[in-house]
C-alpha cells in the first residue's frame, strides 16, 4: 500500500514516546508488573482513540491506517504486554462502543476510552466457555429498568487494571446467538469483583484476570447495541481485534528481521559473518517470507472488511499464518543469536513466551482450522 504523508508523521510521531516505554521493558516483564505511567504516556499520542470519531475525542482515522500505525508500534515498542493492553482496550471497548451504543453511553464514556482515562475490558470467555464462546453461562435477566448479571469470567485482559468492562451475558437461554447480550459496566458497581492479576507465560505487562458478577445490578442503558444482538458485536469486535492486535505483532516482527539480519551480518565464526553460512541465511529468508506474507493477509483482509465482503475465512486465515508466522520467526531469532538469543538480556526469549500467546488469543490455531475447514464444506 501507497501511504500519505499524514499517515506516515501519525506512525512516525510515536517514536520520541515509546523510546521513553522502551527503557525498561525487560525488568518490566520480570516483574510482570503493569506500567501504569507509561500507559499515561501512551494515552498522549492518539492511539487509544486512532480509529475513534473526532466528535467522542478521537482522531477519526479509518481501518488501514489505524493498523499501519499500530504497526509502527509493534516495530518500535519493545513492550508486547503493553501493547497488547492497549490494542484490547481500543477495539473491545471503543470500537464496540462506536458501532454499537447508543449515544448517550458514547457521550458519557468515550471520550474517557479516547483518552486512556478509563482503561477497558473485554470479558468474553469463561472457565467452561473459551473458544466455543455460545457454551457461555453468564445470565443476564431483565428487572425493571435494570438487568442483573450472575456468573464468572475468565482470563480477562486488563481486568485486574480496568475500570470499563464489555461483558457478554445470555439473556435468552434457548435463542443460540441471539440470546447473547453485550453490557457495559463499570468497576465499582455492586456485585462486580475484580480478581488479581493471574501469573502467566507471556504479555506479563498485560494483567490478566478473573470476574465475578454475583448479582451484580447494571441499568438496561447499559446494553451495547440491542439485546439479542450480542453475538453480531462480539463478531464484529473480534474482526477488529485480530486485524488490530496482529498489525502491531506484524510490526513486532520486522523489527525482529531488521535486528536478526543486522546480527548476522556482524556476529562473526570461523573466520566469516554466520549469515554466509546457508544454514543461518535460510532463517533469516523465512523470517523475511513470513513478515511479508503476513502484512500482505493483513492489509488485503482489512481492505475487503472495509468493503463490506464477507471475510469469515479470510480472517480466520490471516490470524492462523500471522499468529504461526511470528512463533517460527521468534524461534528462528533465539536460535540465530544462539546463547545470546536464550538469554534474558536480549529479550528475544521474551518475544517467544509472547508470540505463543498469539496461537491462542482471539480463537487457538486449532478453532481456525475447524473454521477454515468448515467454509470450504468440510
Amino acid at each position: 500500500m501507497i501511504w500519505s504523508e499524514e499517515q506516515r508523521a501519525l506512525r512516525e510521531g510515536l517514536r520520541p514516546w515509546l523510546d521513553v516505554i522502551n527503557g525498561d521493558h525487560i525488568e518490566r516483564d520480570a516483574r510482570a508488573e503493569f506500567p501504569a505511567g507509561h500507559w499515561r504516556t501512551l494515552a498522549k499520542t492518539g492511539l487509544m482513540g486512532l480509529p475513534i470519531e473526532t466528535c467522542w475525542g478521537g482522531l477519526g482515522q479509518d481501518l488501514a491506517t489505524t493498523m499501519y500505525v499500530l504497526e509502527g508500534m509493534g516495530e518500535q515498542c519493545r513492550d508486547g504486554g503493553l501493547a497488547f493492553s492497549l490494542t484490547t482496550h481500543l477495539v473491545s471497548t471503543g470500537i464496540a462502543l462506536q458501532r454499537f451504543a447508543a449515544r448517550e453511553l458514547k457521550e458519557r464514556y468515550l471520550p474517557s476510552v479516547c483518552s486512556g482515562e478509563r482503561i477497558g475490558a473485554h470479558a468474553i470467555s469463561e472457565p467452561e466457555a473459551g473458544s466455543d464462546a455460545l457454551a457461555l453461562r453468564t445470565t443476564a435477566e431483565r428487572d425493571g429498568d435494570t438487568y442483573v448479571l450472575r456468573g464468572t469470567k475468565a482470563f480477562v485482559t486488563n481486568g485486574p487494571v480496568a475500570d470499563l468492562f464489555v461483558v457478554y451475558a445470555r439473556t435468552r437461554a434457548d435463542a443460540g446467538p441471539l440470546g447473547l447480550t453485550a453490557f457495559l459496566v463499570e468497576r465499582g458497581t455492586p456485585g462486580l469483583s475484580c480478581g488479581p492479576p493471574v501469573g502467566k507465560m507471556g504479555l506479563r505487562t498485560s494483567p490478566l484476570g478473573e470476574l465475578v458478577l454475583d448479582d451484580c445490578r447494571v441499568p438496561a442503558t447499559h446494553t451495547v447495541g440491542r439485546e439479542g444482538a450480542g453475538f453480531l458485536v462480539l463478531d464484529h469486535v473480534m474482526k477488529w481485534e485480530i486485524l488490530c492486535s496482529f498489525a502491531v505483532t506484524a510490526g513486532e516482527m520486522r523489527h525482529r528481521v531488521d535486528r536478526c539480519l543486522e546480527y548476522a551480518r556482524t556476529r562473526t565464526q570461523f573466520g566469516r559473518p554466520i549469515g554466509s553460512f546457508q544454514a543461518v541465511a535460510h532463517k533469516a529468508v523465512e523470517m523475511e517470507t513470513g513478515v511479508r506474507t503476513a502484512r500482505k493477509w493483513l492489509y488485503d483482509t482489512a481492505r475487503d472488511f472495509a468493503a463490506g465482503e464477507n471475510v469469515t475465512t479470510d480472517i480466520a486465515i490471516t490470524k492462523l499464518l500471522v499468529s504461526e508466522a511470528n512463533v517460527a520467526s521468534a524461534l528462528a531469532a533465539v536460535q540465530l543469536f544462539g546463547a545470546n538469543g536464550y538469554t534474558a538480556e536480549y529479550g528475544l526469549e521474551k518475544d517467544l513466551r509472547n508470540a505463543v500467546a498469539g496461537t491462542i488469543y482471539s480463537g487457538t490455531s486449532e478453532i481456525q482450522r475447524n473454521r477454515i475447514a468448515s467454509m470450504l464444506g468440510l
